[in-house]
């Protein structure tokens, strides 16, 4: 399905009925990434959510527009997307990386209506999120596995993962491969890549946001890192806050059991509070 704000047509995908959850992707794959690590865990619970998948414009089925050259603008659309979606409606918003810096716009302006938050692996400040990070590091590896990928895939892949075995590599092969391949990277680089830090202080709130929230970071997350994070922990003053080993800037398939308890709980927390 299309939804159309100003001139970007957004591709979207809606699974079950329910709890409207907003599911907001990272920087260059598509709402695969999203679909691919949340579903099984939906599939897996009998409880009433709506998942809403999306594309982010430059990214999947969505393309981009000469005039969203920030962050700002972006925000723009998802709010627009999300208001004709779900207009009036209640909901929970999931963001992973990038994703989680644009989720965080969303509970600034929308603070009333967001029921739950899931940030996965994000951007926690923008300026320092390499500064701060750990080097990168592999902590187990499958020769056998990456000597049959394409010098293509294989960059992919090793340039990133922290479990490079043939588990991790058939979930990042379906859920995350696809939409690098198919981002436009000079949108990305040339129009949003201009002001990507929001003109304003996204984390700076009126009030505390006290609805069940998870923030869930990889140790070794050497993209966005996890120290930074910490920072924003009383803005939420019903967090949990998990750092999981062996884990990176995907842990949710590299820790995909720990990853998928972790939402569960969430979630159960989220339906006490507003079911």
């Amino acid at each position: 399905m299309e939804y159309t704000v100003r001139d970007v047509n957004i591709y979207y995908e809606i699974v079950g009925s329910g709890i409207p959850v907003v599911m907001i992707h990272g920087w260059s794959p598509d709402h695969r990434l999203m679909k691919g690590c949340m579903e099984p865990i939906f599939q897996s619970i009998d409880a009433p959510w709506q998942r809403i998948y999306f594309d982010l414009p430059g990214m999947g089925k969505t393309k981009g527009q000469s005039w969203i050259t920030g962050t700002d603008q972006m925000l723009e659309v998802i709010l627009q997307f999300i208001d004709g979606i779900i207009p009036n409606q209640h909901f929970v918003v999931a963001g992973e990386s990038y994703g989680g810096y644009l989720a965080r716009g969303v509970i600034k302006e929308r603070t009333s209506l967001v029921d739950g938050l899931l940030l996965i692996c994000p951007i926690a400040i923008h300026e320092t999120q390499r500064t701060h990070a750990p080097a990168f590091q592999v902590l187990e590896k499958d020769e056998t596995l990456l000597a049959g990928l394409s010098e293509e895939d294989r960059k992919y892949f090793e340039g990133i993962t922290v479990i490079q075995n043939k588990k991790v590599w058939e979930s990042f092969r379906e859920d995350i491969l696809p939409g690098l391949k198919v981002a436009d990277y000079d949108f990305l680089s040339q129009s949003l890549g201009q002001h990507v830090p929001y003109s304003i202080d996204v984390d700076q709130i009126e009030r505390p946001y006290t609805q069940p929230t998870l923030l869930v970071m990889g140790r070794q997350d050497s993209a966005v890192g996890y120290r930074d994070h910490w920072q924003l922990i009383e803005n939420y003053p019903r967090a949990s806050f998990v750092i999981l080993d062996k884990a990176g800037h995907n842990l949710q398939i590299e820790q995909d059991v720990l990853f998928g308890e972790l939402v569960k709980e969430w979630l159960n927390r989220v339906l006490a509070e507003n079911g």
